[in-house]
């Protein structure tokens, strides 16, 4: 007798995801407000979710709405000296909206290619305008005061990067299915599935907790790296309490357990194990160098002019904000998928991530000043990207504050 997941119709398992979005990822409280972001390709799942939210208790969802084709007009005509303004009184709107008690989900689905052609010039430059008008908001999301998540959707450039090889339909219907099967969607009792998950990942980051290694040492195939844990520092995974006191699961999927590595202490080489796909350019083939937590030298075979406009954005693009553990084995690797986007092929690959650091990764992290942070090892930035670092070729020693070395990893997997 087939199982009701194997039953469930396209339009049951959108419903599914639209309710674990909302009950499971945001965990959205009655009477609180929505704020969506979303690609225009992604309107059916933007719709589904606010059903659900008003259904839920939402008082009210706005929704913002990306056009990638309006974007690539704006680099075919927009005049020079327009690629250093962004809309600052949206940002200043969401910003307001979190202050006063908002919820934020984003719905990713935009083209990983989209700005591939572009002049790098100009992308560097309007992702620097962006990320300074942002910045006031995305304090309140990196210091968890609010209840945030992202979810997927499927869409047509998205499926065509993704399976070139494939018919249109073919590849919409095919990524449907991959983003239906990470967030764990395709099956009876997604919510209770969840549930279960996000307890498994809560006792993986207690263990870690637990053993309070002060250095982790990667090693791999053109990786010999050594990164500082910031002292008092957390490692997380799953779901937590924010500041307004509900409780989220930022990404789905999530596969990670992270926390914040010292600003000051990161030295050696890492290579990238897959691409990265930033604001619609694709980076391959990266190689950096270490020394005292700042990148001394980058390489890529592909998008390095982009990179290096990348960690160019302040002096905390050149550190880390974020190291991330991820088993080999996990649901989106064993896909065999490079997703082209980073909330995916994160939950993929053990990571680390340039810019900005979660201060809730830190013990009263959220209650020091910029100068307390800056002082247990906080990097400041006005970027937070992640890039993947891990594979099954991987090993990972813990070292504890008296040098002994511990296994973590070994060959992409828990010891």
């Amino acid at each position: 007798m087939a199982s009701l997941a194997q039953e469930l119709s396209f339009e049951q398992k959108l419903d599914q995801l639209a309710r674990v979005a909302i009950e499971v990822g945001l965990g959205l409280a009655r009477g609180q407000e929505l704020v969506i972001t979303a690609p225009l390709d992604a309107v059916p799942l933007a719709r589904r979710i606010t059903e659900q939210a008003y259904r839920t208790g939402a008082s009210l969802v706005t929704t913002v709405y990306a056009d990638d084709e309006a974007q690539l007009l704006r680099y075919r005509y927009a005049p020079d000296e327009a690629f250093d303004k962004a809309a600052g009184w949206l940002y200043d709107g969401m910003g307001a909206a979190y202050r006063n008690g908002a919820a934020r989900l984003a719905i990713t689905g935009a083209s990983p290619l989209l700005l591939s052609n572009e002049d790098p010039e100009k992308v560097g430059r309007a992702n620097q305008a962006v990320s300074k008008a942002y910045r006031p908001a995305l304090e309140l999301i990196t210091r968890h005061q609010i209840n945030w998540t992202i979810v997927a959707a499927a869409t047509p450039a998205w499926a065509a990067a993704m399976f070139p090889e494939l018919q249109p339909e073919t590849a919409l219907a095919t990524l449907w299915e991959a983003i239906f099967r990470t967030t764990r969607v395709d099956n009876d009792d997604p919510v209770a599935n969840w549930k279960d998950h996000d307890a498994g990942l809560q006792r993986r980051a207690a263990y870690m907790n637990e053993k309070r290694y002060s250095t982790l040492h990667y090693r791999g195939p053109g990786t010999d790296f050594r990164l500082g844990l910031a002292d008092d520092h957390v490692w997380m995974g799953g779901g937590t309490h924010a500041g307004n006191g509900l409780y989220c699961i930022p990404n789905m999927p999530t596969e990670e357990i992270f926390t914040t590595p010292h600003k000051d202490r990161a030295d050696g080489t890492v290579r990238a194990s897959k691409p990265l796909s930033y604001q619609g350019t694709m980076i391959e083939g990266i190689e950096v160098r270490f020394e005292a937590g700042r990148i001394v030298q980058a390489k890529a075979t592909r998008g390095l002019e982009v990179l290096e406009r990348l960690i160019s954005t302040d002096d905390g693009a050149r550190r880390l904000g974020e190291v991330a553990l991820v088993p080999h084995s996990s649901p989106i690797a064993a896909s065999g998928l490079l997703f082209l986007n980073t909330l995916f092929d994160e939950n993929a690959a053990s990571h680390i991530a340039l810019g900005q650091a979660y201060t809730s990764c830190l013990k009263d992290g959220d209650k020091l000043s910029p100068e307390e942070l800056a002082a247990r090892g906080a990097n400041d930035s006005l970027i937070h990207v992640d890039w993947m670092i891990g594979n099954g070729e991987l090993d990972i020693d813990g070292i504890t504050a008296t040098g002994a070395s511990e296994p973590v990893m070994r060959k992409g997997e828990w010891a």
